[in-house]
């Protein structure tokens, strides 16, 4: 018989574990190998609740760590920072990692089942293919019918909660993810000053070597950060919110009241990178 390998990769964010939590709860006669690819420049809040994560599931979650980091890519690329059309970060920090951890099975005909947490209310993303062809894609989530909300329900109802981070940050991933929005940006100076100045030092080391990128589209960190720029950026969240605040319906079912920051400035559904973002 045909050895089979089943995997389910952790961004760090709900969906995927909301998956995860799935599958412990309906298919525990299935032994999976939860995953995680640490490029080691993800947000604290993302470790704190993957080991809540592992705690629901009882089972250790495989950190795959890249043999090189991000600056060795960096410099690789000629200290170009990566880019919504130039995305080198995920595929040398989070597909190779992944390719190299079952690369000797898939060579030696092992087939891989790989769950991926794409949910019921994103039919744009049924198009995924799998990166090997020994390895075959399920979607438990849009199979059972489960959309965001029902995402949300199964954190909740398994007390492994959300990642503190979506209080101020629409997505998982690095510190300095070039898919963050210009408030993220502020409110990351705010929450990670540290991790924002390393994030300004790596722009101003690829601007030195002619890249054409800058983190935030069309201006640079230290423009960002300039008080009336600032205020302005925060000025439009304002007006947004309080256009989304006149469109929403009222749950009376629901606790929630405010939109979140996800529903305001969440990465479009066709454009995130499904690994960092899931």
């Amino acid at each position: 018989m045909t050895k089979i390998r089943h995997i389910l990769g952790l961004s760090g964010g709900r969906d995927s574990a909301a998956l995860a939590v799935y599958m412990r709860q309906h298919r525990s006669d299935l032994d999976i190998e939860y995953f995680f690819t640490d490029t080691g420049k993800e947000l604290p809040e993302v470790y704190v609740f993957l080991d809540r994560l592992e705690g629901f599931l009882g089972k250790a979650i495989n950190r795959l760590n890249p043999d090189r980091d991000f600056d060795f890519w960096l410099a690789e690329y000629g200290h170009f920072l990566p880019s919504a059309r130039t995305r080198w970060c995920t595929r040398q920090l989070k597909l190779r990692p992944l390719d190299l951890w079952l690369r000797a099975d898939l060579d030696a005909g092992v087939e891989v089942h790989s769950y991926v947490a794409i949910r019921a209310d994103e039919p744009n993303r049924s198009g995924y293919k799998p990166p090997h062809p020994g390895m075959k894609v399920f979607f438990p989530l849009r199979d059972a019918g489960i959309d965001k909300a029902g995402v949300i329900d199964l954190l909740k109802d398994g007390d492994v909660g959300e990642p503190e981070y979506y209080s101020w940050r629409s997505r998982s991933g690095c510190t300095f993810c070039f898919f963050q929005q210009k408030i993220e940006w502020v409110r990351l100076s705010r929450e990670h000053p540290e991790a924002f100045e390393e994030a300004k030092q790596y722009e101003k080391t690829a601007e030195e070597h002619g890249s054409p990128f800058s983190w935030s589209e069309g201006e640079t960190l230290e423009q960002l950060m300039q008080p009336q720029r600032i205020r302005a950026i925060e000025l439009d969240y304002e007006k947004r919110l309080a256009r989304m605040r006149s469109k929403a319906r009222v749950n009376p079912l629901s606790a929630r009241t405010e939109p979140t920051i996800d529903e305001l400035f969440g990465v479009s559904e066709e454009s995130a990178c499904l690994t960092c973002h899931k």
